[in-house]
């Protein structure tokens, strides 16, 4: 027989997840003459005397299911069950607490460069936190605030917070400058008249209000404010590559004229439809924040809506289904620091776990003075 070809298939297999043990033999020296005794020391861990290694491969593991894949403890234990390894929920969610303990020097870091852009975006969404004395659980929220979505260096910060008020945003905010861009909730008010601040408000939410008088069927104004808005949207589709310096150009020339008709339009019609409509009131919402709704011609680094940071609440959304609340204040708060991280390597195309792995191992002997290089935008694997 000659061989003449060949024919090559391939198939996908998987290996499950397994689990191994690491034992560590540390032998002792003793000296007869001056008495002492002598040990190699243990490497720095993340959770001192517990089972996971030094190399917080299990540790990152359990953290990432939980802040990345959404799945609850109680089924991580049932999981871990099957490869006949017990760990109780409690000592799951002690891991990953821990975790985000040893990250807050990194999360510090992480905040101030978040903060060090000129355009920032903000939103808030509720998550549900256990009250044990009530035997019940409350509403919390979660701040979110992103760099531009401009910026070469997307990243976003989370802060767990016991309410909604002003004093949150304004308190986290303290001694930033610059263009906030935000929805109309009314909190953000505030938070505009602290420092040197400008507002942009979301054209999308605005545009939010004509769509409902379309899906209602309530007004053909829905029907044309879309059509204008559309046009503003696709200006936007055109120039997304561009200069922050060509995207100010041409809004101004292209962009401006037509938001001078959108306003123009609205106010005629806002005279023409009953007072206490639906179609009144989604006209007055853009009338009454036409000013931070227009912010965008006038600086090429704000977008023209909130979207952006958005995208970036909607993990907790999703997650808040599976593990439905957080067990406490500092639970929640360090599921801020965690999430901050791994959705900002995220954004720049880490691999979650590989990330949160070798920085929890590297974190405990690295100089404080260099932790800006273990912060997602700047992260090299070890």
């Amino acid at each position: 027989m000659v061989r003449i070809g060949e024919d090559v298939s391939e198939r996908l297999d998987i290996v499950p997840a397994q689990f191994f043990v690491h034992r560590h033999i540390r032998g002792k020296w003793a000296c007869k003459c001056c008495q002492t005794l002598l040990q190699e020391p243990v490497d720095p861990q993340v959770i001192d005397k517990g089972m996971p290694t030094a190399t917080a491969v299990l540790v990152a593991y359990t953290t990432v299911s939980r802040f990345v894949d959404h799945i609850p403890y109680y089924r991580q234990e049932q999981i871990n069950a099957r490869s006949g390894v017990h760990t109780p929920r409690s000592t799951l969610a002690s891991w990953s607490g821990q975790a985000g303990a040893a990250l807050l020097p990194l999360y510090a870091a992480h905040r101030k460069f978040v903060l060090s852009c000129a355009v920032v975006h903000a939103d808030e969404t509720p998550v549900a936190m256990l009250d044990p004395g009530a035997g019940k659980t409350k509403r919390a929220y979660i701040w979110a605030y992103a760099r531009s979505g401009f910026d070469v260096s997307p990243s976003v910060v989370y802060e767990f917070c016991l309410g909604r008020g002003a004093k949150y945003p304004l308190e986290f905010l303290k001694g930033w400058s610059g263009t906030l861009v935000c929805d109309g909730y009314g909190g953000y008010d505030k938070v505009m008249e602290e420092e040197r601040r400008i507002g942009a408000g979301c054209l999308a939410h605005a545009r939010r209000k004509f769509d409902e008088l379309v899906k209602d069927n309530l007004s053909p104004v829905g029907t044309q404010a879309i059509q204008r808005i559309a046009a503003l949207y696709k200006i936007e589709r055109e120039i997304k590559g561009f200069s922050a310096e060509d995207r100010h150009e041409t809004r101004q020339s292209s962009a401006k004229p037509l938001c001078k008709d959108l306003h123009e339009w609205l106010k005629l019609e806002r005279q023409r439809v009953p007072e206490g409509s639906a179609t009144a009131k989604a006209i007055a919402y853009s009338l009454n924040r036409w000013d931070a709704l227009t912010a965008y011609l006038y600086n090429g680094a704000v977008q023209i809506d909130n979207n952006h940071i958005e995208n970036l609440v909607r993990p907790w959304a999703m997650g808040r289904k599976a593990w439905l609340f957080a067990g406490s204040e500092l639970a929640g708060q360090r599921a801020a620091v965690v999430r901050s991280l791994l959705q900002s390597a995220k954004l720049h195309g880490h691999d979650p776990w590989a990330y949160l792995k070798d920085v929890l191992t590297r974190l405990l002997s690295h100089m404080n003075s260099r932790i800006e290089e273990l912060l997602p935008h700047r992260w090299q694997p070890g």
